[in-house]
């Protein structure tokens, strides 16, 4: 799977929530690639700007071709980003990392929080897709998604796919708590669980997953500085050496995104 660096036109792109933002590219030479949990890198337009921004991939149109971003405004080159209109161009390097596994017939448990949820939904697609071609059945696919309050972007679409829960902080929706709250109190149970969130919700996943007997598959998020394991600035803690430095760590952007839980320390 090579990553290619292009010049992609923006086919649209619209606010989902208070500072997040959904975006479409044109970029079928990323998509026809690409794969769930995966990520791209997208450049700014100002030269002062010279890293580019990680942001994971939320859809694959592969018949349209398009590449669908959702992210969250955290600087000033997302805040860049947020002002693209159809017609404009970016550029774009991808796809990177390494996505999620997808095992047809296996009851899955999709779990996003927060910005850790638009991944899950091209996850959740995945899944959907390789169930219906073994001929199983999409209730196969709950997901599990953590918001702040009631802005609940993108929780209709998960809908498509299966049972969907959800927990807010504020408790404005669904269960007050977090994801394992919603867990606990649905009583949702799983062949597998898949993950992307913040650390402390990752890291209280894969003590729930080890304590249940349950393969567990997390996302990290992390800060990035080239996205193509140059540099080691996004490295986490690992169980075993890092054949490229010799060291107990894994980058993010070139081992991961996506680790199985017994393979990280968190």
């Amino acid at each position: 799977m090579a990553k290619v660096k292009i010049n992609a036109r923006v086919r649209e792109q619209k606010k989902l929530a208070e500072g997040i933002f959904d975006l479409r590219l044109e970029a079928p030479e990323i998509v026809s690639q690409a794969a769930a949990g995966q990520f791209v890198t997208l450049y700014s337009g100002d030269g002062a700007r010279l890293l580019p921004r990680p942001i994971s991939i939320c859809g694959l149109d592969r018949k349209e071709g398009l590449l669908r971003l959702v992210y969250r405004i955290a600087g000033a080159g997302t805040e860049e980003f947020s002002h693209l209109k159809a017609g404009d161009r970016v550029e774009v390097l991808g796809p990177l990392g390494n996505g999620f596994p997808v095992e047809p017939g296996k009851k899955v448990m999709l779990i996003g929080g927060g910005i850790g949820i638009p991944p899950m939904l091209e996850l959740a697609a995945a899944f959907s897709q390789a169930n219906r071609e073994a001929g199983e059945a999409d209730s196969l696919v709950q997901s599990v998604l953590g918001y702040r309050d009631s802005q609940m972007f993108l929780k209709e679409e998960f809908a498509a796919y299966g049972p969907v829960y959800a927990a807010t902080e504020d408790g404005s929706f669904g269960t007050r708590g977090n994801v394992l709250d919603a867990i606990r109190e649905q009583g949702i149970s799983a062949d597998v669980i898949c993950a992307c969130g913040p650390t402390p919700m990752l890291r209280a996943l894969k003590a729930y997953a080890k304590e249940q007997g349950i393969a567990c598959y997390l996302s990290l998020e992390e800060k990035m500085a080239c996205g193509i394991g140059a540099c080691l600035a996004c490295v986490c803690q690992s169980a075993e050496k890092d054949e490229h430095s010799q060291v107990h760590n894994k980058r993010v952007c070139k081992e991961g995104p996506v680790f199985a839980a017994e393979e990280i320390e968190l």
